[in-house]
């Protein structure tokens, strides 16, 4: 895909917002955060079918060798847990991009999916922080920009505290110079 920067439409003379591969990435951490927090959901899953192999091991002659599908299905969990472990985070830090230019919020996020989003600035409407516990230990924010758009905000994942700060602050005074009516 060929990328470019924002250029002036001759007919309208104002920017013209084109897609183009957004220049920041998401914070060092967010790898890691990725993976305990996924980590986290494969753990789930696997203490479940433990228990599960407990109770029916309990439920019959404990000590008489049965094959039990549930072996083979931990066996299968810990291997999925592990690819998925050893290749999202690495594969999501390089997707993940953002950018705000002076007439438009580009992001791509996703991993398997790849998301590219636009959000011209005069048509923001509201910009928002979230932070979770796990995301807090991490020290990572991520930045909603809810537009006038029916596809929905703009989400900027895993960002440093004061990279989501300043980009707060500046999407804040941009939308408030920039003419329009966010509709």
């Amino acid at each position: 895909m060929k990328t470019s920067m924002d250029r002036t439409d001759g007919s309208a003379g104002r920017a013209a917002v084109r897609l183009r591969t957004p220049r920041e990435m998401a914070s060092r951490r967010a790898p890691l955060f990725w993976a305990v927090r996924a980590g986290l959901g494969w753990a789930v899953l696997l203490l479940a079918e433990a228990g599960w192999l407990l109770n029916d091991r309990i439920a019959t002659v404990p000590y008489l060798p049965v094959p039990r599908p549930q072996y083979l299905l931990i066996g299968v969990t810990a291997v999925l847990a592990l690819l998925h472990l050893s290749v999202m985070p690495c594969w999501r830090f390089r997707v993940h991009r953002w950018e705000v230019a002076p007439v438009a919020v580009y992001t791509r996020t996703g991993w398997v999916n790849q998301e590219w989003r636009i959000a011209p600035v005069s048509r923001i409407q509201t910009v928002d922080t979230q932070r979770g516990p796990l995301a807090s230990l991490f020290g990572l924010v991520s930045v909603t920009v809810t537009t006038a758009s029916a596809r929905g905000p703009v989400r900027i994942h895993a960002l440093d505290q004061d990279v989501a700060e300043q980009l707060v602050e500046e999407l804040t005074a941009q939308t408030g110079q920039t003419p329009g009516d966010a509709t």
